[in-house]
């Protein structure tokens, strides 16, 4: 059985390893699996009982020796040279002077790594600050949220290496420079930037021309402050690391290089305190070192070791944290260099900005799976280094539920933050406002629009990628219980904008499996008809939304029958089990017999119990445009993009209002932006197509039925369509030798039955004996039309056989006698 840990407010157990699984220290004497070593060392700091373990380490604070206790008298490495580690996550090796080569600790098969800790390495600057609050201009007339499926849950514990951009988007590749040439030649932090690490007072202020001192005391409160560095060249910390200067001064410390002269001569990066007197930026450091030992990303930047050094001013034992040394460029700085020739700054490519957040999200998502939330995102804090991204700041971590001080960002931080505390949502926040940041103009960072994102009027980006606008949208909603549910729901959002973004810049589909709707389920006016689509078959004919596999009746409607509406009602209600699945196929079911009432009164009592379940939004819109409600079939629909920005169905749904309430500018623009993205849904090619060249656009019109892929069950019924395009409702009088040639060799080569082909053959034929009568402008010396001279007397007779064709091939009497009048009619005059 687990002993319990016996520390204060602490309720961990003691593990395998002989450490606290909650606070990460070793037992304290009265719970210590073995009795201590005769050799034992006392730890020798002042209100400290521990004592200096096999790793050179106390057992109570988990820190290096003092200069009072030497290396000399800390017991001897069990491991000897060439032994492998032995610790989780290590694959190296116990060198001669008894400490891994690879993460730098004492050879021991039976101690884990160093107790929890964090820290933040940067090879930039940091603005951090106290929270801030604020509100959006932002706002929805339906509410939408996300259901349980799809939404929530994590991103997972792994994560790739390089490959920024989902395989979608090739970003610059950011090469590793010599982080020598990183170190600050005079480091000191501007007056502008120095503020009491207690109440916020600027301090260090420059008057009468005299400069600002970098150490002192606050004014206002009386607490000490330094912004010099405690560290220089040369100095060895921890009786390992050297220090090559100062790399930046972030908001919890300043930040060194140095070699690891134990390890192979390693780069590697100390972060100190910021003021070792500040009771909130001890507490934060404690608890990077309880944190990191639990992160273990390749987005996230690795914590190595915890050393103290004294400090040579007052003698005080300083603690620093030990990271990999990441080099590369901050986002910030990436972006800093992208400017105009006039000096301004130029915004990121919105490709490219979605590419860092795809590649950082699911590392965060792997810090909310822990209970940890990352508080302080922002362009300073993620590195490019070659074609991979780090985050590279752990000094805000914390548990998402812990009370103490919260550090964060003035302009990035979530305005629910001072009342509630950080979440995963407010994560999420803070890289839609960094997305915001590298791709547009924002408001200021202070004042009343700290929290709000500009127009599309005021905003090129967000005029042209209007769906990558509702994501940063709905990622900094100021209600938290709105924006996305997890940071996988956001990737997953954010690659389908993503997508479509890239198709809008160079023409070329990127389709991609939805994980929230299914395909669509049938094409309206696949014969491409003069008529708009009736508005109850085409809204049964939009993508259903997939059936939540987590339900109670997800094996029973997998096996319903879809077919017969009627059928599937009566195996619903004898269902017997009662579901929010079940009862939205019978919503589906009453819509399919038309029975709006019913449909409506199902709808209304699934509202009362799942308000805001984006299923329950979708159906809503479903019912309205059955019904021929279109507004507010749209309404509905519209909400739903808002919530899912990346899925094609919302859109297709829209097009489909905007064609039906006569708004053929957004309907074309609606349907040229979901089939340029997936070409899979045809719908869009025939929506598109009809509205074209309803506006006279037939060219357009042509071009969109011809996109139709080959794949596609419905690549004739577009070609089809395509040649009905080209000639229905043209004059006579017009010059349509291209059409006419076009459609000809169009039905030549489709495969058709025989009734479609001599359909098909008729209508071409009928233009063009129409044509040829009116004097055939623009005819060429020779053209040929389904294999005849586009001359009146092999027309007329090529007319007559198509007709009598369709007259041999139907089963209705009356028909056949149109067929044969009309042959006849056709028939050129003949003397016998």
């Amino acid at each position: 059985m687990a002993e319990a840990c016996a520390r204060p407010d602490c309720d961990g157990e003691i593990d395998g390893d002989g450490y606290c699984t909650e606070c990460g220290l070793a037992p304290t004497a009265a719970v210590t699996p073995a009795a201590p070593s005769p050799a034992a060392v006392p730890c020798g700091r002042q209100d400290c009982d521990g004592e200096i373990d096999a790793d050179g380490f106390c057992t109570e604070c988990g820190l290096a020796p003092t200069a009072a206790v030497t290396p000399a008298a800390v017991p001897a490495p069990r491991s000897a040279p060439g032994d492998p580690c032995g610790r989780p996550d290590c694959d190296g090796e116990i060198d001669t002077d008894g400490y891994c080569d690879d993460c730098g600790l004492a050879g021991s098969v039976s101690v884990p790594l160093a107790p929890a800790g964090s820290g933040r390495s940067t090879s930039g600057s940091s603005t951090s600050g106290r929270f801030t609050s604020g509100r959006s201009a932002s706002g929805r007339s339906v509410s939408v949220r996300s259901s349980v499926r799809g939404s929530t849950g994590s991103t997972g514990t792994g994560g790739r290496r390089g490959n920024l951009g989902a395989g979608l988007v090739t970003v610059p590749p950011v090469p590793a420079a010599d982080p020598s040439k990183a170190v600050l030649a005079n480091p000191q932090v501007p007056e502008g930037r120095r503020f009491c690490s207690r109440c916020d007072q600027p301090v260090g202020r420059g008057k009468n021309g005299v400069p600002g001192r970098p150490e002192g005391f606050c004014t206002k409160c009386g607490t000490p402050y330094s912004f010099t560095p405690k560290l220089v060249r040369g100095d060895l910390v921890g009786g390992q690391y050297e220090v090559m200067g100062c790399l930046a001064h972030g908001g919890l410390g300043w930040i060194y290089l140095a070699v690891d002269r134990r390890v192979n001569d390693r780069w590697v990066v100390l972060k100190g305190l910021l003021d070792t007197g500040d009771e909130d930026a001890l507490a934060v450091a404690i608890a990077e070192r309880r944190f990191l030992a639990e992160v273990d990303h390749p987005n996230i930047v690795r914590i190595i070791n915890f050393v103290e050094h004294p400090d040579a001013r007052t003698g005080a034992a300083d603690g620093y944290i030990v990271m990999e040394y990441v080099g590369g460029k901050s986002l910030k700085d990436i972006a800093g260099e992208r400017r105009t020739p006039d000096g301004r700054r130029e915004p990121m490519p919105v490709e490219q900005a979605a590419a860092y957040a795809l590649e950082a999200l699911p590392a965060l998502g792997h810090l909310h799976a822990r209970g940890l939330v990352y508080c302080d995102f922002k362009p300073d804090n993620v590195i490019q280094s070659d074609d991979t991204l780090k985050l590279i700041d752990l000094g805000a971590v914390r548990r998402h539920d812990d009370d103490g001080p919260i550090y964060g960002t003035v302009g990035y931080q979530a305005p629910e933050i001072a009342a509630d505390g950080p979440s995963p949502a407010s994560d999420l926040y803070t890289v839609g406002r960094t997305l915001a940041v590298l791709t547009v103009e924002l408001p200021g960072w202070t004042g009343p629009r700290q929290h709000e994102l500009p127009g599309p009027d005021e905003a090129e980006a967000f005029a042209r990628y209007e769906s990558f606008h509702r994501l940063l949208l709905r990622a900094t909603d100021p209600d938290p219980a709105r924006r996305f549910a997890s940071a996988e729901e956001m990737a997953g959002q954010l690659t389908g904008v993503l997508r479509e973004v890239l198709g809008l810049q160079d023409g070329r589909p990127r389709p991609a499996v939805s994980t929230l709707f299914g395909p669509e389920l049938r094409v309206v006016d696949p014969e491409f008809g003069e008529q708009p689509p009736d508005a109850r078959a085409t809204a049964l004919a939009l993508p259903a939304p997939l059936v939540d596999p987590a339900d109670p009746n997800a094996g029973f409607l997998s096996a319903l029958p879809a077919a017969d509406p009627a059928e599937a009602l009566t195996a619903l209600r004898a269902a017997g089990a009662d579901s929010p699945e079940l009862r939205l196929r019978t919503v589906r079911a009453h819509l399919e017999l038309a029975d709006d009432e019913a449909a409506a009164q199902e709808l209304a009592a699934l509202e009362d119990e799942h308000a805001g379940d984006w299923r329950v939004v979708w159906y809503r819109g479903l019912a309205a445009l059955a019904a021929g409600r279109t507004e507010d079939a749209a309404e509905a629909f519209d909400a739903v993009y808002d919530a899912f920005p990346g899925e094609a169905a919302p859109k297709l749904a829209l097009a489909v209002c905007a064609e039906l309430l006569g708004d053929t500018a957004a309907a074309a623009a609606r349907y040229a932006l979901v089939g340029g993205t997936d070409r899979s849904f045809v719908g869009a090619a025939f929506g598109l197509a009809r509205v074209r060249l309803r506006d006279g656009d037939r060219p357009g019109a042509v071009a969109a039925l011809e996109a139709v892929p080959e794949s596609s069950t419905h690549h004739t019924a577009a070609r089809i369509g395509a040649v009905r395009a080209r000639l229905r409702g043209r004059a006579a009088t017009e010059a349509l030798a291209p059409e006419l040639a076009d459609s000809s060799a169009q039905l030549t080569v489709l495969e058709l039955d025989a009734r479609r082909r001599a359909e098909l053959a008729a209508e071409v034929l009928e233009t063009a004996l129409d044509w040829v009568l009116a004097g055939a402008a623009g005819r060429p010396a020779t053209l040929t039309l389904l294999g005849h001279p586009a001359e009146e007397r092999e027309l007329r007779l090529a007319l007559e056989h198509s007709y009598r064709v369709l007259a041999r091939l139907t089963d209705r009497a009356e028909k056949r006698i149109e067929w044969v009048e009309r042959a006849n009619r056709a028939r050129p005059r003949t003397w016998v």
